[in-house]
This record gives C-alpha cells, sequence and structure tokens, in this order.
C-alpha cells in the first residue's frame, strides 16, 4: 500500500511540473514557418526566446506551432530537420 502511495505521489509531482506531455499534444506535431507573429507555441530555432507568443515575423522559418500530425506540409509548413536545414541556410 505504501508503495503505491509513493509512486502515486511521484507520478502527480512529475505531472505537476509538466514533464508529462499535455494531452492536447498527442497525435501532433511541431510545424515550423507558419505561426503569425505572436502566435508561435513555445521557443524557437535561433534560441532568441524560449516562450510562446514571442515571435516578431509571420511564417518565420525558425517559429513553430502544434498542428495535427500529417497536416505540416499541407498548411505550407516544414518539419524540425527542413526548417534547421532552411535555418542554416538563411544564417550562412
Amino acid at each position: 500500500m505504501n508503495k503505491q502511495l509513493v509512486a502515486s505521489a511521484a507520478l502527480a509531482a512529475v505531472m505537476a511540473a509538466g514533464v508529462v506531455a499535455p494531452a492536447q499534444a498527442a497525435g501532433k506535431e511541431k510545424c515550423y514557418g507558419i505561426a503569425e507573429a505572436g502566435q508561435n507555441d513555445c521557443g524557437n530555432l535561433a534560441g532568441t526566446h524560449s516562450c510562446a507568443g514571442q515571435s516578431t515575423v509571420d511564417n518565420d522559418p525558425g517559429e513553430w506551432k502544434l498542428v495535427a500530425k500529417g497536416t505540416c506540409h499541407d498548411l505550407g509548413g516544414l518539419l524540425k530537420a527542413e526548417a534547421k536545414d532552411k535555418y542554416k541556410q538563411n544564417k550562412g
């Protein structure tokens, strides 16, 4: 009984810390280059910010939004590896 209680408490702590992905993120993927200014979901490839809503340019290839898995290219976006390649090309 004690082990179960400890395990439950540990799981609750991990979930509260945000280590477990939210249920709404299941079946989604990061899609780069489709976010409007101020509408990105989190940090960018350049590392200039680490929070949602801090993008300053529409369709920046370094900014991303979560979209339904398999729809990124349909929306005109890039998956992470493609976005990294484009970012490197634009930078150098």
